[in-house]
């Protein structure tokens, strides 16, 4: 089978395809990513010597490159994964985030809808589309309630907005074209490789380096934490039984408030390394003032995964945690 993932240099999309060619000896996998910041493609330097892995430099939003590279590969499916994702970014400067994650989106989803229906595409392949999105389509939560598949959308950012619109793109090409796509809504991933802005890496370079840890607001805000191997599971077996133009989330069930979870990353440092200021590196925290929108709190139904497709994430958040935890102290170290 031939598989595109688009993405494939990000935190997710890199893990997904070490999990897909680990696991599925049968799948060749073609990596389009455009390697920006947020990229690191040395993450993947033990697939270089596989005739099952390969790469290409490619930005989404150019149509053309877009068009050549499915008609090259004729890929059996896609695993969309490439996306703008950072909310701070997204409010100082939106655009890249409108035509990454929705024209981007866009391209890839119709070059492989001509495709598919082209004489040369394989008549007995899945051909099957998976977007991979994010619960911050739903908007907010109170203090109680979970997002399902059928919460109203009610982004709150430029960039949860931008994931929405490509969301209704897919959605769309399923009933307006019988395409077999598939959404996917997760919630926040954690895990090896992840990018040195996000949350958890910040908290620990920053309290290795003895720099301020910053915290918005007072950090009530609640977040649900998926690892990230738990939600490559996911993303496959979404893949390969879940019901065309169905969505699904994928979360954790594992919800933290942010000054809590800061906390215990700092409770894991002072263990595994030490020498944090006064002994405990929970005194280099410092709140900050909240961004603009913050949502409060995320929170994610995984019922309908769970029953339909026998999925549910690890229970042992610990323990992941401070495997994550290690990962970083050494790639910092």
């Amino acid at each position: 089978m031939r598989i595109i993932v688009t993405g494939g240099a990000g935190f997710i999309g890199s893990n997904l395809i070490l999990f897909l060619h680990e696991n599925y000896p049968d799948i060749e996998i073609l990596n389009l990513d455009k390697l920006t910041y947020a990229s690191d493609i040395n993450y993947l330097s033990s697939l270089k010597q596989s005739g099952r892995y390969h790469f290409k430099k490619l930005d989404l939003v150019d149509r053309n490159a877009v068009k050549e590279a499915v008609k090259a590969w004729k890929p059996d499916g896609v695993f969309h994964l490439a996306a703008e994702s950072h909310v701070d970014n997204s409010i100082k400067g939106p655009e890249p985030f409108i035509l990454s994650n929705v024209v981007g989106t866009f391209n890839i989803l119709e070059e492989c809808r001509q495709f598919w229906n082209s004489e040369e595409a394989d008549t007995n392949s899945p051909n099957r589309f998976l977007h991979v999105s994010t619960d911050e389509v739903y908007g907010t939560l109170g203090d109680e309630g979970s997002f399902t598949e059928s919460t109203p959308y009610a982004p709150n950012s430029p960039y949860s907005a931008s994931k929405a619109g490509s969301d209704m793109i897919v959605r769309s090409y399923f009933h307006s074209y019988g395409m077999n796509t598939v959404i996917t809504n997760c919630s926040n991933n954690y895990g090896p490789h992840q990018h040195d802005e996000k949350l958890i890496p910040t908290v620990i370079r920053k309290a290795l380096k003895n720099e301020e840890i910053p915290v918005y607001g007072t950090g009530e805000n609640v977040r649900d934490w998926l690892y990230v191997q738990d939600h490559c599971v996911a993303l496959m077996r979404v893949f390969e039984a879940g019901k065309a133009g169905e969505p699904y989330n994928i979360g954790g069930e594992n919800e933290w408030k942010n000054i809590e979870l800061v906390h215990s990353i700092c409770d894991i440092l002072n263990r595994e390394v030490g020498d944090g200021p006064e002994g405990d590196y929970k005194n280099l925290i410092s709140f900050v003032t909240d961004r603009p929108g913050h949502d409060f709190r995320y929170s994610v139904n995984i019922q309908k995964i769970r029953n339909e497709l026998g999925w549910s994430p690890t229970e042992d958040f610990e323990g992941k945690l401070a495997e994550t935890v290690r990962w970083f102290v050494k790639k910092y170290s």
